[in-house]
């Protein structure tokens, strides 16, 4: 088997894409092993085998917006605080990358017909959160694409009283918990075993996890509503019990009725 070859650092620059100062920063900071460092009495050789992980650190890097030590950390493929903070960035590069890139600040949300009181229980529950842009509080992603699909419920017929904004708060409830199912399923079966794709991993069930939830919640829609339909029904046809007087109502009928009878008796003896 032949045996990786060792190149000068210009050779492994031109390989890899990456300038040499920002490969011996690599070394300096401890991401590139140094068994894969040859010294020889004229200049450094470094192994070749090299260049896949020095392209890896630069894509964390600028795909990612990983900071080196957390990149570290990835590489090891160790659990750590920094796996997790390794996990959120790259959570939030999946939802900023599908989530729209328009924005609107609040004045033109409330000129465009949006309601002060439901945009104020939005924010109040957590939902959307303003950034402050030029001065001007900025409504923008998936903030104001939830805004918006409100605003359309309103416009196409949906009133208030059909569809009260405080249901909000009932979806953001129920959704929390499935967001902590969903966390823990993948802190106990992707982390432990992801080692160094931990971020693209994470990137990926990001995506697939939304993609399934509304997959399931499509298929259980109209089977949960029959279901619900059903047990309705089958309250409203079933056939009411008569009411029965309890014993103790009996007993008293049938006491008064032998009085009634010895009354009845004594008259027709006095005559």
């Amino acid at each position: 088997m032949t045996a990786q070859p060792f190149v000068r650092m210009s050779t492994l620059a031109r390989l890899s894409g990456v300038p040499a100062p920002t490969i011996k920063h690599y070394l300096r900071e401890g991401l590139l092993p140094r068994e894969q460092v040859r010294a020889t009495r004229n200049a450094a050789l470094y192994d070749v085998s090299l260049v896949e992980r020095i392209q890896r650190i630069k894509t964390l890097q600028r795909e990612r917006f990983l900071p080196l030590r957390v990149i570290k950390s990835v590489l090891a493929g160790h659990p750590s605080k920094e796996d997790n903070a390794a996990a959120s960035q790259a959570v939030q590069f999946a939802l900023d990358s599908m989530a729209g890139s328009d924005s609107r600040t609040r004045e033109q949300l409330l000129e465009s017909g949006m309601r002060a009181e439901d945009l104020a229980f939005c924010e109040e529950i957590g939902v959307v959160a303003p950034t402050v842009v030029n001065g001007h509080e900025t409504f923008r992603g998936d903030d104001l694409t939830l805004l918006r699909l409100l605003g359309t419920s309103r416009r196409v017929g949906i009133t208030k009283e059909m569809l009260p904004i405080d249901i909000v708060g009932s979806y953001v409830r129920a959704i929390r918990e499935l967001a902590k199912v969903e966390i823990e399923l993948f802190r106990q079966g992707v982390m432990p075993r992801a080692g160094k794709d931990l971020s693209t991993l994470t990137e990926a069930a990001t995506r697939l996890s939304e993609q399934l939830v509304i997959l399931v919640r499509r298929k259980l829609l109209l089977p949960t509503l029959r279901a619900m339909v059903d047990v309705r029904t089958a309250e409203t046809s079933a056939p009411k019990a008569r009411a029965r007087p309890a014993d103790g109502h009996k007993a008293k009928v049938t006491v008064a009725h032998a009085a009634s009878a010895r009354v009845r008796r004594q008259k027709r003896a006095v005559t």
